[in-house]
């Protein structure tokens, strides 16, 4: 299967160099598309010599447009998008390859994510369930989009991000799949790992009012039920093993090491990630 891969860019050099090396290694075929809004910080010297890539610039309204225009020139089978301050860890895409090999009824797959600082080290993780329509509308996306892999039906039906969302575009998406009725499952495997940079669009001051306006879009009567829904995806989570995780090792690129991937052990894994 050939993967397509797409990174929205711009002005984000110093880890858009991380993430490129994490897709480059994964041992499979891939299109790692590059959508650079501009950067004019010195990034277009570099990303444009790198024959690893496909590299398109131009100005776009945002990141899920500039997510949109690469699913547009996407011809894999297997889709993904990744942010530059995000990476694969090793074997990912080998990993999610079989699974949707041995899965042919699945048109999207979640997989775990590792949270780690600007030196790499860890932080948390996140282990995800199968997203629900009503827990999705009304409390924050269960998944992590680095860890999110998905057909290229997806795509042929349309199922575009809506880009009047600047900030959580993909809880949108998530949630006109589940209207949709499109099969998820969950690959039980850290796939990916996402840098906190301190400059990530979730810790935006945008963030919490455009997650507001999002929630306000809920039927009435769904968000009266908040307490029980949240109840209901805290069981599912028990009963899923999510709240337990072993000591695990993960590689990853670093700053100091931009060219082979550091080993890091977790000997007390966390849970739950800082800001939530």
């Amino acid at each position: 299967m050939l993967f397509s891969i797409i990174t929205p860019s711009f002005r984000n050099s110093q880890w858009l160099k991380l993430c490129i090396a994490s897709v480059a290694d994964q041992g499979v075929r891939v299109e790692h598309i590059i959508q650079d809004a501009g950067s004019d910080d010195g990034t277009l010297d570099w990303l444009l010599q790198d024959k690893r890539i496909n590299v398109f610039v131009e100005k776009d309204a945002g990141m899920y447009d500039a997510i949109n225009r690469g699913l547009r020139r996407a011809s894999g089978e297997i889709i993904a998008h990744l942010n530059c301050d995000e990476q694969y860890l090793p074997g990912a895409l080998q990993a999610v390859e079989q699974y949707f090999a041995e899965h042919p009824e699945i048109e999207v797959v979640f997989a775990d994510a590792v949270a780690v600082d600007s030196n790499g080290d860890y932080l948390s993780h996140r282990k995800m369930l199968v997203p629900r329509l009503w827990q999705t509308w009304t409390f924050p996306l269960s998944t992590l989009t680095c860890a999110t892999f998905f057909r290229r039906s997806i795509i042929d039906r349309g199922l575009f991000f809506d880009t009047q969302w600047r900030i959580i575009g993909d809880g949108a998406w998530v949630l006109r799949l589940l209207h949709e009725r499109v099969r998820m499952c969950i690959l039980r495997r850290f796939t990916s790992a996402f840098t906190v940079t301190g400059q990530n669009l979730s810790l935006h001051p945008a963030h919490f009012g455009e997650v507001q306006r999002f929630y306000n879009t809920a039927p009435p009567g769904l968000r009266l039920l908040r307490p029980l829904i949240l109840a209901h995806h805290r069981l599912r989570r028990l009963l899923n093993g999510v709240y337990s995780q072993p000591p695990f090792d993960y590689e990853i690129y670093t700053q100091a090491s931009p060219n082979k991937r550091v080993l890091k052990h977790v000997s007390q894994p966390q849970f739950r990630w800082r800001w939530q």
